[in-house]
Order: structure tokens, then C-alpha cells, then sequence
């Protein structure tokens, strides 16, 4: 499997390309602000679009959906989107094929109720549910909770070996695995949801005291 990440601008995003090294089919993963330079990567290498996923809803992973879609005639799928081509609906646990792959869908609300995370080979593509050294952010104790929830139930139940890919370039790295996140995200590292949230309100002085940009 061929993986390639894209500063696509905007704050710090960004987009993605997952393709079967075999068969050359690719997945393309928050196609936003530029989503040309992700079409021509994928056109200089002979790879052919089958799908097109957002991870969630917001303008700043969604902005250039319109524009890929012109550009390869495949409609960017949401959460509870039905592909149109496989009739597949974008819900949890979800499989796509792809070439000799399979992309699993694993919907963890938190930071959105409509949050996803797309799951192939070794690769986690995380969008704003988990960064690298820390995680979505959420506006409520209800919505803290689904993404302690989604993070502890449905991401770091992954094989340690699985690559981290985020949505924002916010992180201590622009890629990460689940070992390392489980080990050394402080978010991760709380014993329960009570200390999770008690660390997300006062993370502005946390990562002060901790010298965290």
C-alpha cells in the first residue's frame, strides 16, 4: 500500500492519497483548499480514484469537495453518505474495497457527531479525532465523552504497529502510530473519563507548564 500525505493548506491541513500498489486504485482522504495537487499526484502515477471520503464534516476538511469531484466524476462521501458506484453506506464498520484492500469504517463521534476514522492495511487516517500528542477538540462534557469513548473503544484497540495520519499538521510529528500514542499522549494516559476531561479544560495551562505548541 502506497500512502502519501498533502500540506493542502488552510491551518495546518492535511489531505491524503491511499493507493493498492497492485491495481493502482486509491482512495483519497479530505481533499480540501487544493485538491488539484492530490488529483495530479494521483494522474502523474497512474493511480484511478475510486473514492473520496471527508472525515468529518467541517468547512476547512470539506472545502474542496466540490472541486475533486469535477475533477474525477467520484462524489466525496460523509458519514452516512451511500456510494453511488458500490452502494456501500459510510457507517460503522463499513468495508470499501480497493484493489486487494479493504478501507473500514470506524465512526468516532467526539470532536463531530458525524467524526470518522478510515481504517486500511497498517494506516489509521484520524481526522480531527486523534492528532499526534493530542485530540479533537469537543465544546461540551457530552461530546468530551463519545470522544473518550471513540478514542479508547474504537482507535486504540488497533494493533500498536497501525500509522497515525491527522488531519492537522497540530501534533508533535506529522505521523505517529498507535504504540507511540498509547504510550505518550497525555490525553491517552488519563485513567479515566474524569481525568481526560479534567485535562482537556485545562489544557491551555497544561501546555504551557509542558512547553506544548
Amino acid at each position: 500500500m502506497i500512502v502519501e500525505q498533502f500540506r493542502t493548506g488552510g491551518d495546518r491541513n492535511f489531505g491524503y492519497l491511499a493507493a493498492c500498489e497492485g491495481t493502482g486504485e486509491a482512495l483519497v482522504v479530505d481533499a480540501s483548499f487544493n485538491p488539484g495537487m492530490i488529483v495530479q499526484f494521483a494522474a502523474e502515477r497512474g493511480f484511478v480514484i475510486r473514492f473520496i471520503f471527508s472525515t468529518h464534516g467541517h468547512d476547512d476538511h470539506t472545502n474542496g469537495n466540490d472541486a475533486i469531484g469535477r475533477m474525477t466524476g467520484v462524489r466525496p462521501l460523509l458519514y452516512g453518505d451511500t456510494c453511488s458506484r458500490t452502494g456501500i453506506r459510510v457507517v460503522d464498520g463499513a468495508l470499501f474495497p480497493l484493489g486487494t484492500l479493504e478501507a473500514r469504517i470506524l465512526h468516532t463521534p467526539g470532536h463531530t457527531k458525524d467524526s470518522i476514522c478510515i481504517y486500511m492495511g497498517n494506516a489509521l487516517f484520524t481526522g480531527d479525532t486523534l492528532f499526534t500528542g493530542k485530540v479533537g477538540g469537543t465544546g461540551s462534557e457530552e461530546q468530551a465523552l463519545e470522544e473518550y469513548e471513540s478514542l479508547h473503544h474504537k482507535i486504540m484497540v488497533l494493533p500498536e504497529e497501525t500509522i497515525v495520519y491527522p488531519g492537522h499538521d497540530y501534533g508533535v510529528s506529522p505521523v505517529s502510530s498507535i504504540g507511540t500514542e498509547r504510550g505518550a499522549n497525555p490525553f491517552l494516559l488519563q485513567g479515566d473519563f474524569d481525568a481526560f476531561f479534567y485535562l482537556k479544560q485545562r489544557w491551555t495551562a497544561y501546555k504551557k507548564a509542558h512547553g506544548i505548541v
